[in-house]
């Protein structure tokens, strides 16, 4: 679930690491010298060239495979995916070992045989995969990719500083709430809110729907303080907005700090996405890669992940490992029942229509770029 569709998850991890104190390189470091299941066949040596988001790893798990594998990362990142996709097609996709990213990009990387087909020998761990991850509309057969993270549009607000409850995306646009909303930068899941307020589906490609939906989003602009998905729940914290819609990772952060603000699953449905790797199909160097698939899929160094990450957990066998503070944010809810969609890629004239609409968006509230 984007996670759906979210780019550029840049969430600041280091911040996360050190505000929360979560510290288990001992933890790490006895799975992997006690053998842990999947463990390797002794160091082996070579490179991993990995391509992700800046952060998506804690320095401990890193070094915790290196040491056990002998294989060093050379870790690249990029801020959107379809930068990664445009460097992936202008080198035949044979420049990296390993890449993580977003569902949507994942359909097109796969549609184009851009990644490699999985031998599953090489992966022990893949039992450990939550099955409510598995079988997405990227890649039905999970024949391409290993699921990392997951997560939903979520909406935050401090409900000491609000005076009205908030229950959904359309409360967003209320007069109290002038000049205090925060919202992440992705054009999709902004625009897609808009859609889901007058009743559409995220992936209609009716432009009377997005034009619709776009005139609603440009009246929100009044209430717009910020549009960024750097941090932006620090200033929810700090209280320069009192309300915002973020990402998963950003909520659980957010959570742990001021357990008195409040999560909203909107009552209007919600966007789910993941993010998952693959191997290129012409990555130089594919047994690191497997390794190193193995080796995050068990289930000490994937509780670890989760825990710096902050998005949902999507390795089972990890949650008994996960410390208490952080069950409350291993997935959605108990008893949660809203409408799920997942965004996904819609034709061009659709998406040049949201682009268009994002600028105008953008541009009436005082946030151009």
């Amino acid at each position: 679930m984007v996670m759906a569709n979210i780019t550029n998850m840049k969430e600041g991890n280091q911040t996360m690491k050190k505000a929360l104190g979560i510290v288990m390189a001992a933890v790490l470091c006895a799975a992997v010298f006690a053998g842990c299941a999947g463990g390797g066949s002794g160091k082996v040596g070579g490179t991993l060239n990995f391509y992700s988001w800046e952060g998506m790893f804690p320095p401990e798990v890193l070094d915790a495979f290196t040491e056990e594998t002998g294989i060093t990362i050379n870790y690249s990142n990029f801020d959107y995916g379809e930068a990664m996709l445009t460097r992936l097609q202008a080198n035949d996709a044979s420049e990296y070992d390993l890449v993580i990213v977003d569902d949507y990009i994942l359909e097109i990387v796969i549609e184009e045989g851009l990644a490699k087909k999985l031998d599953k020998s090489k992966i022990s761990t893949l039992g450990n995969i939550n099955p409510i991850y598995k079988g997405q509309f990227y890649d039905p057969s999970d024949e391409y990719t290993v699921p990392y993270g997951a997560g939903v549009q979520t909406i935050m607000y401090n409900p000491a500083a609000v005076n009205i409850p908030i229950r959904g995306y359309a409360d967003l646009w209320d007069a109290s709430l002038a000049d205090q909303v925060g919202t992440i930068s992705n054009h999709r899941v902004i625009n897609g809110m808009a859609l889901k307020v007058i009743g559409e589906s995220y992936n209609t490609e009716d432009p009377g729907a997005i034009r619709r939906a776009g005139d609603r989003l440009v009246g929100l602009a009044p209430n717009i303080r910020i549009i960024k998905d750097d941090a932006i729940h620090t200033d929810l914290m700090t209280g320069e907005i009192n309300a915002a819609v973020m990402y998963t990772s950003q909520v659980t952060m957010a959570k742990m700090e001021m357990p008195e603000l409040e999560i909203v699953f909107p009552v209007e449905g919600i966007g789910f996405g993941i993010m998952a790797g693959f191997i290129p199909a012409n990555a130089p160097n594919a047994d690191a890669a497997y390794k190193f698939l193995d080796f995050l899929g068990r289930p000490e160094v994937a509780a670890e992940a989760f825990e710096w990450l902050g998005y949902y957990c999507t390795n089972l066998a990890a949650e008994p490992f996960i410390d208490d503070d952080f069950k409350a944010f291993l997935t959605l809810p108990e008893g949660f029942n809203l409408e799920m969609e997942m965004i996904q890629n819609v034709g061009q004239d659709a998406l040049d229509l949201h682009n268009e609409i994002w600028i105008e968006f953008r541009n009436a509230a005082g946030q151009p770029g």
